[in-house]
């Protein structure tokens, strides 16, 4: 039988699967995909709570949604690090990155265009949810080389520990559920 764990996101009530990490760990899946609803209040509400920015840039790629809506609402461009290199990104940097939901490592690209839009400009790093912070960490790393200077960095939910964390802007609290 399917669980689900119940959340408030920018006033909007969702039910979130419980979904099976390990034998020890379970998580809500959050998945931004398709809710145009929340995606549009999530930003709008993120856009109140961030200091200003040039850039936004995001992982590849539950996220990409959220950082359009953003760029959208806020005039300003957003770009997406790669999980891969692509033949028209020329001269790509990559820094790696392991998650708590992908099961093995992965490494995230910038082609020179984007490397080129952020450097020296202020840039907000965007994910849907912050862990661990794994991923959170190689954005910072990948922007730090293409020069960009981070101004914040947030996510829609912070889940776990993450939720404790002074150094990151989001939303609303996500429990991990330990068996």
């Amino acid at each position: 039988m399917q669980r689900y764990y119940e959340i408030t996101i920018a006033g909007l009530k969702r039910k979130l699967p419980i979904c099976e990490v390990n034998e020890h760990l379970d998580i809500a899946g959050f998945i931004i995909f398709g809710d145009v609803e929340v995606t549009v209040a999530a930003a709008e509400e993120l856009l109140k709570k961030v200091k200003e920015f040039d850039v936004i840039a995001t992982p590849e790629a539950k996220s990409i949604p959220l950082a359009y809506e953003l760029s959208r609402q806020s005039g300003k461009p957003y770009i997406v690090a790669r999980k891969g290199p692509k033949v028209y990104m020329r001269d790509p940097i990559s820094v790696e990155v392991t998650s708590i939901t992908t099961k093995h490592q992965q490494h995230l690209y910038l082609g020179v265009d984007e490397v080129e839009l952020i450097n020296g400009k202020r840039v907000m790093v965007l994910d849907d949810v912050i862990s661990t912070g794994e991923s959170l960490d190689a954005m910072k790393q990948l922007i730090s080389r293409a020069g960009g200077v981070i101004t914040d960095c947030c996510a829609i939910l912070a889940e776990g520990d993450a939720a404790k964390r002074d150094d990151i802007v989001f939303l609303e609290p996500l429990p991990l559920f330990f068996k």
